[in-house]
Formats: structure tokens, sequence, C-alpha cells
């Protein structure tokens, strides 16, 4: 038997297994993940792995690239659009909200209609654009066009509220000017009324002022009456003379803490005190002498006067025309008496700074009167403490006047409170008032005591 001898036959199970090993390591170049864990690349069996740097996939990258970054310019420039659409809305808001301000007054229905339809109909446009990007609808007009159309619609809003503001500051310039003309009216009729009253008080003719009454009916209540005249005309002419400061630029305070120092006052209006306790010290000054005589004319006067004589000499000087008076008797005791007053309140240096002149100065020197409203208060004022005085006198031989010193306590019995009532009321009780001046002297007629008038301050 013939021995057959296999030929050696391949290693079929080494092909075998190198032709799966091809496939398997196929199989896994398929499949890579990346490096990074994050996904993989799927290559069909027939295509090589290309590589970034291969020219059509960096073409690709490139692309893709671009298109990102349009996609990012576009969307910047739809919400750049919106934003502009939006700051358009509130000023079309706001200019028909001015509208409608300004139809209201004066009153305007239709145009307090028309401006709220506006206001509604911008708040539906804000409400549609509010939809709108929420439901990301924005790209049906371009964004270029959006934006200028804005810009356009905010630049007529804007020009919508200034026309409206103008139309306003016209009306309250309108309005400022009929209150201006009003006061200015007011003005002129106050300044001719107080003229008038200025006349009044310096009017040289009679005094209307006890007219009827007889020296055996005359009591203290009359002096208290005919004082109470005569300080208004002294506070009429501290007025004008204060005003006259005014006028010449006078610093005030200065003036006051001339006429008293180291003095407390609880108003600036307040400064008007001092200047009439000025006035009324200088001209009540001699007042315990029959016709503010000296001590030896006094005494001279006394032997030969009584109580009605004071009385005669007082219905006179009350009845007389003062001008006409003066000047047909400039050597009489009443125009002695008011010359020198005069150059004792009135300082030269005053007269200078107040009138830039010293001519009623010198007139009053050479024994004349000058014919100004100022003197003539001045010379009224005089009168009537002249006059004042003979009716104290008609009352008794022991007429008196008396000074409150400073920081004394206040004492109801010989004082009178010129100070605000509201400073006495919240100072109670337990408060202590003292006085900072005396702004009137008091009077003692006899035995009557007419209280003193005083400027208080509570001591803290």
């Amino acid at each position: 038997m013939e021995t057959v001898k296999y030929r050696s036959m391949p290693n079929n199970k080494s092909k075998l297994a190198r032709t799966f090993r091809k496939v398997i390591n196929l199989k896994t170049a398929t499949r890579i993940a990346s490096n990074n864990g994050i996904g993989m690349c799927e290559l069909t069996p027939g295509n090589r792995f290309e590589d970034r740097d291969h020219p059509s996939a960096t073409c690709k990258f490139h692309q893709s690239a671009e298109k990102s970054k349009i996609g990012r310019h576009k969307r910047r420039a739809v919400l750049e659009a919106l934003m502009a659409k939006l700051f358009a809305g509130v000023s079309t808001t706001k200019a028909a909200y001015a509208q409608l301000q300004m139809a209201q007054n004066p009153y305007n229905s239709d145009n307090i209609r028309a401006a709220d339809q506006a206001i509604v109909d911008e708040f539906k446009q804000l409400s549609e654009l509010k939809r709108e990007y929420f439901k990301n609808d924005l790209d049906h007009v371009s964004p270029q066009v959006t934006i200028m159309l804005a810009e356009i619609q905010e630049q007529q809003s804007l020009m919508k509220t200034y026309e409206v503001t103008i139309k306003k500051l016209e009306a309250e310039v309108e309005v400022k000017d009929s209150d201006f003309c009003s006061l200015k009216k007011q003005l002129d009729e106050y300044i001719a009324y107080n003229k008038s009253l200025e006349k009044r008080l310096s009017f040289s003719g009679p005094i209307p002022l006890l007219d009827d009454i007889k020296l055996s009916s005359l009591n203290p209540g009359h002096f208290v009456q005919f004082l109470h005249f005569t300080l208004r005309s002294m506070r009429s002419f501290v007025k004008l003379m204060v005003r006259e400061m005014e006028l010449a630029c006078w610093d005030l305070d200065a003036a006051v803490r001339a006429i008293e120092p180291k003095t407390t006052l609880a108003k600036p209006s307040h400064r008007c005190f001092v200047f009439e306790s000025f006035v009324s010290k200088t001209l009540l000054e001699g007042f315990n002498r029959p016709q503010f005589t000296t001590q030896n004319e006094c005494a001279a006067t006394k032997k030969s006067s009584h109580e009605q004589h004071y009385f005669n000499e007082f219905k006179k000087i009350k009845s007389l025309n003062l001008k006409l008076f003066l000047t047909q008797n400039p050597n009489s005791a009443l125009a002695r008496f008011t010359r020198t007053k005069y150059t004792q309140l009135v300082h030269a240096k005053m007269e200078w700074s107040l009138f830039g002149n010293l001519n009623q100065r010198k007139l009053v020197n050479a024994g004349g009167f000058p014919d100004s409203a100022f003197f003539n208060a001045f010379a009224e004022m005089a009168r009537r403490v002249w006059s004042l005085n003979l009716l104290a006198f008609s009352l008794g031989e022991q007429v008196s006047i008396f000074q409150v010193g400073k920081n004394l306590r206040f004492s109801e019995v010989y004082m009178e409170s010129i100070t605000d009532e509201s400073l006495l009321d919240g100072a109670g009780n337990e408060m202590d008032l003292r006085v900072e001046f005396t702004v009137v002297p008091g009077f003692k007629i006899n035995k009557m005591v007419i209280q003193s008038q005083v400027y208080l301050s509570p001591v803290v």
C-alpha cells in the first residue's frame, strides 16, 4: 500500500488568525475615542482618517467658525435694534404723558383724549415688542433700518417733549408777568397810601384829639391816650429813618451795637426797637421839667405858672398849624425845642450819609425849617412830645420819667413788655426774664405810675 504522504497543509489557523486580526484592527480603527472623552469619530471602512491639518478639513473648520461669528454679530445687532425700539417707545410715552399734563391745565378734552390714546397705543407697541422678544421673532426687519427708525422716533418724541416744556414755561411766564403787574399795582397803591399816611403824620394842622376836654375833667387816662398817640408818631418816624438807612446801605446791625452794645435780639425785625429807644431817649430827655426848660428857667417859670397855664398852652399847640407857626415864630420855645432835638438826634455824619449833603442841618442852624418829608415827620413828632409835656404838667407839678436798667428782673408794676408774647408764653414761670433795654421810659405824675416799655430776654 502506497503510503500517501500528505503535503504539509498551510497553517490555516495562522492564516485565519491573521485575517481575524486584520479585521479586528480595521474595526478598531473605525472607532477611535477622543482623548478628552467627549465623543468619538467614525470613519467608513474605505476612508482614511483625515487630519485637521488636511486642507479640506481646515477649510470646513474656518467656514463653521465664520458662520458662528456672523450669527453672533447678527444676534447682537438684533438686540441693539430691540433696545433702540424700547427707548424710542419710552420717549414717545413720556412725550404723550407731557402732552396729557399740559392738556389738563387749562382743561382741553380733545387734547386729553388724543394724548391718552397715544399713551395706550405706545403701551400696545411695547407689549408687542415684549412678545416678539420672548418668541425670538425679531429677525423680520433689518436691524439697521430698525435702529434708524427708532432714532428718528426718539428725536421726534424729544422734540414734542421740548415743545410741551416750552409751552408750559411760556404759560408760567405769563402767569408770573400777570402776578408781577398785580403786585406792582398793589405796591404803587401801598406807596401812595403810605405817602398819604406820612403826610397825615407830618401834617402840620390841628391835632384831632382831646378837643372837648376841660381841665376839671382831665385825668391820667387822657395822658395815656395822648401818650399812645405820640408814640405812634415816634414809631412812624423810626420806620422812615430806618428806610432811609437801608437806602443808604447802612449796616443796621452795627448801628444797633453802637446804640445798645452787647444786646441780644430775638429777631432781626426787632432792631427797630433799638432805634425807637434811641429816639425816645433823645426826645424825652428833660421831660421832668415844664416845656423842657433848664433848671434856672424851670424855677422862674414855676413861680408864675400853674396847671391852667400848661393846659391852655396844650390846647394852643394842639390846634395850630405847625409849619406856619414855626415859620412865623422861629424864636418860640417850640421852635427852639424842635431845632435842638433835631441836631441832637440827626448828627451831621448821619445826615450826610442819608441825604448826601448837610443842607437841612445848615438851614436848621440858621433858624429855618426844611420843607422835606423827613423833617416834617420829625417836627410833628416833636410837637406831640412838647404837647405831651404840657399835658403832664396840667395834671400836677410832680412829673418825672424813669428808665429801667439793663439786666433788671421784669416787674409788671413798673414795666410793660414790648417783646412778642410768644417769648413770654414760651418762657414759662420758671424762666427768668431780664431787661435788655428800655424802649420808652416810664412816667410818674403825682402818685400815678405809667409803665415803661422794655425789651425782655430770657436768662438761660
